[in-house]
C-alpha cells in the first residue's frame, strides 16, 4: 500500500497531552488513536478540520504556522485578509480602519480575498452547465476537498476543479504588480487563515504542485496584534489607503449559503459543519440526493466565521459582514465596477490558470492494493464488528468498534482490547486478569492504572 501522507498543519504535543481521548471521540474520520496514554494521529485519515483542536482542554494540539517575520523576506509584501477578518471586531472599528491597521505591521500592499469571488462566480456557472455530473460540489473549503477524498472517494469527480477566490486574488495582484514593472521574486504573497485546512491547503495544495501564496498568518495571531494596535489610538483615526469595496456577495463569499446565493438559476444547497456534510454525503453517495445542481459544504459551523483560527463569535461576525453587504448595496449596488473592471482586464489570464488537476481520491479504507486480498480483509472486519458489543465507548483506545476491527486487520490492535471481549476470554480462562491489565496500561499508561492512586 502507498505510504504517500497528507502534509498537516495540527501538531500533537504528547508532552502536554493527558490522554483523556476527547479528540479521538470526536474526530470525525476516525483518526485519532489512544497509545500508552497519549493521542496519536493516522495521517492519511485527517482532514484538519481542526475539531480536535476545539476540544482538547489542555492545548496539546498547536497549529504549525509561518514565522510573520517570513514576510520581510520580500520587498512588495502583500497581505491577503479575508472578510470574516475585519468581521471580527467590535463596531466601532469599520473594515477600513482594520485593514489600514494592517499596512502598519509591515505589509506594502492589502487586498482582500474575495475580489476574486467575482470573477470565480461566472466559471462555478459556466461548469455547473457544460458537466453531465450531479450533483457538482464546491471547491472552496479545503477540508471538505480533503474528506471527499478519504471518505468519499467515489465523489470526487462531483467537485469543482477551480481554484479558490484567494488563489484566484493573488494570481491577479502577482499580474498587476509584474505588469507594473516589479521582479516576480521581489513579491511575496502572504494569506491570513481564519483554518488549519487552509494552511494545508496552500502547504499541499490538491490538483496542483505550489500555491501561489509564499506563506500564511495565524488569523488568531494577527487579530491580536491588530486589535492591541486599534485600542491603543485614543480616538479614531481617518484610514489613508484606498481599497476598493467588496460587491455585497463578495462579502459574505465566506459565509454559508455566501456561494448558493450567486447560483440563482441552479437548485444549490448550502450546508455547514462537518458532520452534517458528511451526513449528506452519505446520502449523495447512496444516490438518494436528486434534482440538485451545486453543493456548498463548509467543514465549520457559519462558515469561515466559525474557523478554530477566529477570535471573535461567529454568529457575530456573521451579523457584521451583513450589516456591511447590506451597506454596499446601498452605496455600490449589487457589484462594484471597479473590482469588475480590473478583473476583467486580467480575465484571460485567470481563465487560463484558475482550473486545478483531476482530483485524485485517497480512500482512507483502502486495506489493500490487492483487490482478492482487499476483499478478504473487508469480510473479516465484518465478522470482527459482529462479534463487538457495538458500544463504542473508546476504552480500547480507537472511537468505535468499526475502527478497532479495521485496526485488528491491518495488525494495528487486539481484539483483546475491548474490555468486553476481556470479561469474556477470563470467564472462560482464556485470559489472566494480570494481563488484561497489561494490555489497558498499553492504551492509557501506568499512570491512570496506578492501583496507589487509590485510597479507600
Amino acid at each position: 500500500m502507498s505510504t504517500e501522507q497528507f502534509h498537516h498543519a495540527l501538531k500533537f504535543r504528547e508532552d502536554i497531552c493527558i490522554g483523556c481521548s476527547h479528540c479521538m471521540m470526536i474526530c470525525p474520520t476516525e483518526a485519532i488513536r489512544v497509545k500508552s496514554g497519549k493521542a496519536h494521529l493516522i495521517e492519511n485519515r485527517c482532514v484538519d478540520c481542526g475539531e480536535c483542536y476545539r476540544v482538547c482542554p489542555v492545548g496539546a494540539i498547536i497549529v504549525h504556522q509561518d514565522d510573520f517575520n517570513d514576510i520581510f523576506a520580500f520587498k512588495h509584501r502583500i497581505a491577503l485578509i479575508p472578510a470574516v477578518f475585519t468581521g471580527q471586531f467590535p463596531e466601532k472599528y469599520d473594515h477600513k480602519e482594520v485593514l489600514d491597521a494592517v499596512f502598519e505591521l509591515g505589509f506594502t500592499h492589502v487586498y482582500e480575498v474575495e475580489q476574486g469571488a467575482m470573477f470565480l462566480t461566472q466559471l462555478y456557472k459556466e461548469t455547473i452547465e457544460g458537466k453531465a455530473t450531479r450533483p457538482l460540489i464546491s471547491s472552496f473549503c479545503p477540508a471538505i476537498v480533503r474528506l471527499i477524498q478519504i471518505k468519499f472517494p467515489t465523489l470526487v469527480d462531483h467537485i469543482i476543479p477551480l481554484k479558490a477566490p484567494l488563489d484566484i486574488t493573488a494570481l491577479n495582484v502577482r499580474k498587476e504588480l509584474a505588469d507594473s514593472g516589479v521582479e516576480p521574486k521581489d513579491i511575496g504573497v502572504f494569506y491570513v487563515t481564519p483554518c488549519a485546512a487552509k494552511i494545508v491547503a496552500i502547504k499541499s495544495p490538491v490538483g496542483e504542485s505550489k500555491s501561489t501564496i509564499d506563506g500564511v498568518i495565524n488569523m488568531n495571531y494577527l487579530y491580536n496584534r491588530i486589535f492591541k494596535q486599534l485600542k491603543s489610538n485614543s480616538h479614531k483615526i481617518e484610514t489613508s489607503h484606498q481599497f476598493e469595496p467588496l460587491s455585497p456577495m463578495a462579502v459574505k463569499w465566506s459565509l454559508t449559503r455566501g456561494e448558493t446565493d450567486c447560483m440563482k438559476n441552479f437548485k444549490s444547497l448550502a450546508i455547514d459543519e462537518i458532520t452534517n456534510v458528511i451526513e449528506f454525503l452519505e446520502k449523495v453517495e447512496n444516490d438518494e440526493i436528486h434534482g440538485v445542481d451545486f453543493l456548498e459544504l463548509r467543514a465549520c459551523d457559519e462558515s469561515c466565521a466559525g474557523g478554530i483560527l477566529c477570535s471573535g463569535n461567529r454568529f457575530l461576525t456573521v451579523d457584521k459582514l451583513q450589516n456591511r453587504s447590506s451597506k454596499c448595496t446601498l452605496v455600490h449596488g449589487s457589484e462594484n465596477t471597479n473590482v469588475v473592471k480590473l478583473i476583467q482586464k486580467n480575465s484571460e489570464y485567470l481563465r487560463a490558470n484558475a482550473h486545478v488537476d483531476k482530483i485524485p481520491p485517497r480512500s482512507m479504507l483502502k486495506l489493500d492494493d490487492n483487490m482478492a486480498e482487499a476483499m478478504v480483509k473487508m469480510k473479516r472486519i465484518y465478522e470482527i464488528n459482529s462479534s463487538l458489543p457495538q458500544v463504542d465507548c473508546g476504552i480500547c483506545g480507537t472511537p468505535s468498534c468499526q475502527s478497532l476491527a479495521e485496526d485488528i486487520v491491518q495488525n494495528d490492535a487486539s481484539i483483546k482490547q475491548c474490555v468486553f471481549v476481556q470479561k469474556i476470554l477470563e470467564q472462560n480462562e482464556k485470559l489472566e486478569p494480570g494481563e488484561a491489565i497489561r494490555i489497558m496500561k498499553s492504551i492509557w499508561s501506568d499512570n491512570k492504572l496506578d492501583k496507589n492512586s487509590f485510597k479507600d
